[in-house]
């Protein structure tokens, strides 16, 4: 998610790639949860691949700026998730939960093994000089194993509306994850925006380590 401003149409493939990974993250979620029983996300018409079913204007509107000051954030409209309906409501609801970030993992590895496969059949040279609709594919495949990978580990940030904070609030223990979940829903928003605004020197060093680190197992010794 961290990175330098875009050519236009460059740009426009990062932006594709945006939006299609964090639709994917959402619809995760969607069909975990139909799956275990909870309709209520089908009736909303969330279960589908299509990324303008996921679509929130101001998730998108701060992944255009973002993408346009060098880097790429934002967020899809969030799934309703009714755990009562669940026949395991805890275990179920942090089933639920991961299936998001998991369904970045997932992107990631597939495209990172495309690349792989690029790689070790000595085509390195399709990144290194391609131009205009091959270096948009080109630019595709790496953003999908990038920015996946980003959203998988900035999603695990245990603060809300995060989901990492919802999978704290599920393994904690009730009365702690009680305090957990309030303070969460009243102060979560303000220590995000801070430690994106405030945190970014040292929350994109360490992301990008992670990231990096997952991509040299991914795209083998020739990344």
């Amino acid at each position: 998610m961290f990175g330098q401003a875009f050519h236009p149409r460059e740009f426009v493939a990062s932006l594709v790639v945006l939006v299609l990974s964090i639709a994917l993250h959402e619809f995760g979620h969607a069909f975990s949860a139909d799956r275990l029983g909870d309709q209520g996300p089908r009736r909303a018409g969330r279960v589908t691949l299509w990324p303008d079913k996921h679509f929130e204007p101001t998730g998108f509107f701060m992944m255009v700026v973002s993408l346009l000051a060098g880097f790429g954030i934002g967020w899809g409209k969030p799934v309703v998730v009714n755990p009562g309906v669940f026949r395991n409501p805890k275990r179920d609801m942090l089933i639920v939960t991961i299936c998001g970030p998991l369904m970045n993992m997932l992107l990631a590895v597939v495209f990172g093994l495309i690349l792989r496969a690029i790689f070790s059949s000595g085509h390195i040279a399709f990144f290194v000089h391609a131009n205009g609709s091959l270096k948009m594919t080109a630019t595709m495949l790496f953003d999908f194993v990038v920015y996946n990978l980003y959203l998988f580990f900035f999603n695990l940030i245990p603060i809300a509306p995060l989901d990492g904070s919802k999978v704290l609030a599920t393994i904690l223990p009730p009365d702690m994850s009680y305090s957990y979940a309030r303070f969460m829903s009243a102060y979560g928003i303000y220590a995000l925006v801070a430690l994106v605004l405030l945190g970014g020197p040292v929350l994109g060093p360490v992301m990008g380590k992670a990231v990096d680190h997952v991509m040299r197992i991914l795209l083998g010794p020739s990344f």
